[in-house]
């Protein structure tokens, strides 16, 4: 019995990785070899809740997802450049909304601006933002119970989320992290963002590790 439910873990877990997906321009080296600074901007949230919720307060929660995804990246960075990790670094988010704001520009409608748009406003080399796709609030924590029969009945799928990165200048996409959300991949925003950076972190393309392996 233990064996079959090892294989069926397994089986899942090979499953959820092969859903990932990275991409990276090939013209990375050459777009980014200016970049000094990136600003990390509020993720777009669309969420389908599984108790009736209406319009405005959806759209409340949804800006709380967002904005939690922004801060839990710039925890993970921050970390992260303390060790040096990194070749460009990180605008403080509360800058970034700042200036954002003087502008007029907010969760709601900061979709229309155009990545030149942003970065000439927040004064950056390129802007990191993103998207999820929810059925549960995943900043107020999600169920840590386990059970292989959750896989099966559809129960441990909480949404996905998008990581993008795009040049500055040109608005073009330099870097892109898919994933799906699940009981393993965290029980709240920032032990998400913690656990699927770690596992993009040897294809992340500002590490400065993997550039020195790139060049070896």
């Amino acid at each position: 019995m233990k064996k079959i439910v090892f294989i069926l873990v397994l089986l899942c877990s090979t499953l959820s990785f092969a859903q990932k997906n990275i991409y990276e321009n090939p013209r990375f080296d050459e777009m980014t070899q200016d970049h000094k600074v990136l600003a990390i901007v509020p993720f777009i949230a669309y969420l389908e809740l599984k108790k009736t919720v209406d319009h405005d307060e959806l759209q409340v929660l949804a800006k709380k997802e967002g904005y939690a995804v922004q801060n839990a990246l710039e925890t993970y960075f921050s970390k992260r450049k303390k060790r040096k990790k990194f070749n460009v670094d990180f605008q403080n988010i509360n800058d970034t909304n700042a200036l954002l704001a003087q502008k007029g520009i907010d969760y709601d409608n900061i979709d229309t601006y155009t990545t030149q748009e942003l970065c000439k406003i927040l004064e950056v080399d390129g802007i990191i933002n993103g998207n999820l796709n929810l059925n549960i609030l995943l900043s107020e924590g999600v169920p840590t119970e386990f059970s292989i029969l959750d896989y099966f009945s559809g129960n441990a799928n909480y949404g996905r989320i998008g990581l993008k990165i795009s040049d500055g200048e040109t608005g073009k996409l330099l870097w892109k992290y898919e994933n799906e959300i699940t009981k393993k991949t965290g029980k709240n925003t920032t032990e998400l963002i913690d656990k699927m950076m770690r596992a993009a972190s040897r294809k992340f393309p500002y590490d400065k590790e993997k550039k020195r392996k790139n060049k070896e």
